[in-house]
């Protein structure tokens, strides 16, 4: 899996490197991996994503308390075209805390708890209530932003009680004034080593002032799992 990462990683450096030159503003770019709101700003992401034949949706709101602290609340439901398997799979409240921003390094740390909706499609299907906790850090440059979170969550289940490690390393690329781009990781190590996943996900980005859309696609490399949608940011 790390050979894959260093792969990757590295041709997409390769394959942007010359184009390059144009840079976006990053204060509206909501796309980017370190982006925070500003105080009083409210960013809305939309989200519809397919995978077979489930239509899923997100939707997340988040605030900008101050420059340096974020509230958010997110929900997401599925659509089972071919079956029963409806309704919300999760509704979460996080808060981003910004430790520090020097040199355009940037440091971050995360908290939040994700309730369980229907259980026959919440993954796992115990997981009632999920808590995190995590730090992300990244260093932005003119045209590249690069990433890496640390995330640990925890299911307190009576039987099946389990916690996770995510790892998510990412680059960012603006490719001109408005078009963005960018690749990430997501290694997910469980106590129940049967829920392990390694996804990889790409996404293209089109700004047009304080609206992003976000074209996503993302593989899960044990089970060959894959989704694809889009996602729509509008930053008020």
């Amino acid at each position: 899996m790390k050979n894959k990462i260093s792969l990757i990683f590295s041709a997409m450096t390769l394959c942007f490197m010359p184009f390059l030159t144009a840079h976006a503003d990053v204060e509206y770019d909501t796309a980017d991996p370190m982006f925070i709101e500003k105080t009083g700003d409210f960013l809305s992401k939309s989200g519809l994503y397919f995978n077979d034949s489930i239509m899923r949706l997100s939707q997340t709101f988040s605030y900008g308390v101050t420059d340096k602290l974020s509230l958010s609340a997110d929900m997401k439901y599925q659509q089972d075209l071919n079956g029963t398997e409806d309704g919300f799979s999760n509704i979460g409240l996080g808060t981003v805390y910004r430790l520090s921003n020097e040199d355009n390094v940037i440091s971050d740390a995360l908290f939040g708890v994700n309730f369980g909706g229907n259980k026959k499609i919440r993954s796992p299907e115990f997981a009632d209530t999920i808590y995190y906790a995590g730090m992300r850090i990244g260093r932005r440059w003119s045209a590249v932003t690069l990433a890496g979170t640390l995330k640990t969550s925890w299911i307190f289940d009576e039987v099946s009680g389990m916690a996770y490690i995510d790892l998510i390393p990412e680059m960012y690329l603006r490719v001109s004034q408005n078009w963005m781009t960018g690749i990430g990781f997501d290694i997910k190590k469980s106590t129940n080593p049967s829920f392990d996943q390694e996804w990889a996900n790409f996404k293209l980005v089109r700004k047009y002032g304080r609206t992003q859309y976000v074209g996503h696609l993302d593989y899960e490399f044990s089970s060959s799992e894959y989704q694809f949608g889009v996602k729509v940011n509008v930053l008020f």
